[in-house]
C-alpha cells in the first residue's frame, strides 16, 4: 500500500468522521479477535473480526509495518489455509482502510477466488478486486 496517491485513497475510501481515540501506543494486539468461514453462493469468505486493539490501530493514519504483519499472523493462526498472496493482500488493504472508510464493519472478508492485484487496482476495488463484496 505505498506509493498510492492520497486523491486516489480518498476517492475510493471516503473517511468516516473521526472519533476521538486513545493513542494506539502500546497496542500490542491481540489485533484479532476471531475469524469464520462462511458464504452464500457457494463461494467461501473467510470473515476476520477485528479485536478493540485491532481496530484501534487499523484506524490509525500511522500503524507500523510490524503491526500489519502481526495481524496477519493472527488470521494465519486461525486460519492457517488463508496464506495466499490475494487473501494476504485483501486483508492488508482492509488493516490499512476498512476501520477509516467504514468504522466498527462487522468483519472484514476475505475471498480466495479474488485475483491478485497489484495496489492501485485494490484500492479502486474497496478491497474487492474481481467483484463486489458478498453480502452476508
Amino acid at each position: 500500500m505505498r506509493g498510492l496517491p492520497l486523491a486516489v485513497l480518498l476517492l475510493a475510501f471516503p473517511l468516516a468522521p473521526l472519533a476521538p481515540v486513545a493513542a494506539a501506543e502500546g497496542l500490542s494486539g491481540p489485533y484479532i479477535d476471531h475469524v469464520g468461514w462462511a458464504g452464500t453462493t457457494g463461494l467461501a469468505s473467510l470473515r476476520v473480526y477485528p479485536s478493540t486493539a485491532g481496530r484501534v490501530v487499523a484506524g490509525q493514519l500511522d500503524k507500523s509495518t510490524v503491526q500489519s504483519e502481526q495481524a496477519w499472523r493472527e488470521v494465519l493462526a486461525w486460519a492457517p489455509e488463508a496464506d495466499s498472496p490475494n487473501m494476504r493482500a485483501q486483508f492488508i488493504c482492509h488493516w490499512h482502510f476498512a476501520e477509516l472508510a467504514q468504522p466498527g464493519k462487522t468483519s472484514w472478508n476475505l475471498e480466495a477466488w479474488r485475483p491478485f492485484v497489484d495496489d492501485d487496482a485494490m484500492v479502486a476495488s474497496r478491497c474487492n478486486p474481481g467483484g463486489a463484496e458478498e453480502a452476508f
